[in-house]
């Protein structure tokens, strides 16, 4: 029997990813943690990696509970500054197949399953939600489209994860944290978070495993009509644990499902274990003016297929 040959496509992509801060009068800066250096796996190869900062700083790497790699940044020799800038600049080749095909086991191919004994213990904490739901509004919502979906596990996923794209609005915020679930679907809109947080807390009042995804979103097509939501910043979206098939992404934001646009680098329980960036300084309580960011992504050879 002939095994159907794959449409793989392979880029080569810098990200560019630029933070200023602005105060109005020089501060010094306590500690700054970031989390962007890429999850490299079998489909998310670095090959360059560089962060720099202004002013300059002394650095050390780190894994998290979740693996994880996380640089902390000291500014203990720093001199006071109105600004604070921190440049990353990385190159990956991300490899993906055009129509992915996941080797769900037999035994959660229908809804309800259970997973295996062995894994339950690592999978507790990522299938207990996380939020108070009044009225049950998250869980009536889910249970909802799981009836629409009928019993089959790979649709019930696709139905949230496209439903969230089709009927809610997306909103670029930039303030930190996140929307509680039912607020919004109260609501009909969010940012990229706002929807990943909605899908976990969905699949996991249905009994899925799911955890937070941070990274990039890359879009050749960025400044044109039909673009994808949620380039030019980190992206966020949703990892869901099925046997067999294991850890599976989708984006509900763009109704994506294990994309070559999405470029990984940290996975977490909750959102708060996922911050790109985040660290203090020491001044006037009014000093800080305001902040940007800016992130670019480019191709720096043509798609290749195979």
């Amino acid at each position: 029997m002939s095994v159907p040959k794959l449409n793989v496509s392979t880029d080569l992509l810098q990200v560019r990813h630029v933070t200023r801060y602005r105060y109005a009068k020089p501060v010094t800066f306590g500690p700054h943690r970031a989390m962007f250096r890429p999850h490299e796996s079998n489909d998310l190869r670095l090959t360059a990696f560089e962060i720099n900062t202004n002013p300059t700083s002394v650095h050390h790497w780190l894994h998290d509970v979740f693996s994880n790699s996380k640089v902390i940044m000291n500014f203990d020799e720093a001199p006071p500054s109105e600004t604070l800038e921190i440049t990353c600049v990385f190159n990956v080749v991300r490899s993906s197949v055009d129509i992915p095909v996941f080797p769900i086991a037999h035994s959660a191919q229908r809804y309800p399953f259970d997973y295996p004994k062995e894994q339950i213990p690592d999978l507790l904490a990522l299938i207990r939600p996380e939020y108070d739901h009044p009225e049950s509004a998250v869980n009536d919502w889910a249970n909802k489209l799981k009836r629409q979906a009928g019993d089959n596990t790979w649709t019930i996923l696709t139905t949230i994860n496209n439903t969230i794209h089709s009927s809610l609005e997306y909103k670029r915020r930039e303030e930190p944290g996140i929307q509680a679930p039912r607020h919004t679907l109260e609501l009909g809109a969010g940012s990229c978070r706002d929807f990943a947080i909605l899908m976990i807390e969905a699949v996991r009042q249905l009994g899925f495993a799911a955890r937070f995804v941070t990274g990039y979103l890359y879009d050749p097509v960025a400044s044109q009509s039909g673009a994808l939501q949620g380039t030019g910043a980190t992206h966020a979206w949703v990892q869901v644990f099925l046997p067999g098939a294991g850890w599976i992404e989708f984006d509900p934001t763009n109704g994506l499902i294990a994309s070559g646009n999405l470029i990984r680098t940290g996975v977490a329980r909750t959102p708060s274990q996922a911050v790109p960036l985040d660290g203090s300084f020491h001044g006037a309580s009014d000093a800080f003016i305001d902040m940007d960011v800016d992130v670019q992504i480019l191709a720096l050879a043509p798609t290749l297929r195979s």
